[in-house]
């Protein structure tokens, strides 16, 4: 039955329009929930969802997309910072501990900022937005009641990560990643796995949406 939801939600999925960097904001509404497809990845003979993410304040859905693919800040964007964590603990690169560290704070700029290579993670942001852009497209859905929408997310990624089916490949960057569910469900995220999934009436839904 999970693999049957999955492949169902792929088969709609791939269906809805695809955005790929740059994209014109204007495309794209403005509260709603994306689906994110990566290069190489496959799942149920079709495009394989490897991230599916929303918003909380109203009207921000462009705005997230934007801290992920064109805001060069791994605190505003917990996807890019897990792309950073995979591109370092590749290498074994000891920059990784440093990666960590959340500078959003002033408590922590002061204790850290200067001891962190401030040429490194630029340079490192960088490569990050270069892989998001030639790797990454994105579907949209449209929803604009938050609690419906966050409920739908929450759905979306328990459907993803119960799958049995749904397998990462050999090449997939999220393979080394230092946190064991990324590398385990074969997703960018490890908010929401495995929880409630997608319902016949939310299929309705979205195919409605």
């Amino acid at each position: 039955m999970a693999s049957a939801n999955c492949a169902q939600l792929h088969r709609w999925a791939n269906t809805l329009p695809l955005f790929k960097f740059p994209f014109d904001e204007s495309n794209i509404p403005e509260d709603g929930i994306y689906l994110l497809f990566q290069k190489g990845e496959r799942a149920h003979g079709t495009n394989r969802i490897v991230r599916v993410g929303t918003h909380t304040g109203a009207g921000q859905l462009r705005s997230r997309l934007c801290q992920h693919f064109l805001m060069e800040n791994k605190d505003r964007s917990i996807f890019r910072k897990n792309i950073g964590r995979c591109l370092l603990n590749k290498t074994k690169d000891p920059f990784l501990k440093w990666w960590e560290i959340d500078l959003t704070p002033k408590q922590a700029r002061d204790l850290h900022g200067r001891r962190v290579d401030g040429i490194k993670k630029e340079k490192l942001e960088k490569e990050i937005s270069k892989y998001l852009r030639d790797n990454f497209s994105f579907a949209v859905v449209r929803v604009d009641n938050k609690i419906q929408r966050l409920a739908l997310e929450a759905k979306l990624v328990s459907t993803l990560s119960l799958c049995g089916e749904c397998k990462p490949s050999r090449s997939w960057l999220g393979r080394y990643s230092p946190l064991k569910k990324i590398r385990e469900s074969g997703l960018w995220q490890v908010q929401g796995l495995y929880g409630e999934p997608l319902t016949a009436k939310d299929f309705v839904y979205l195919n409605d949406a």
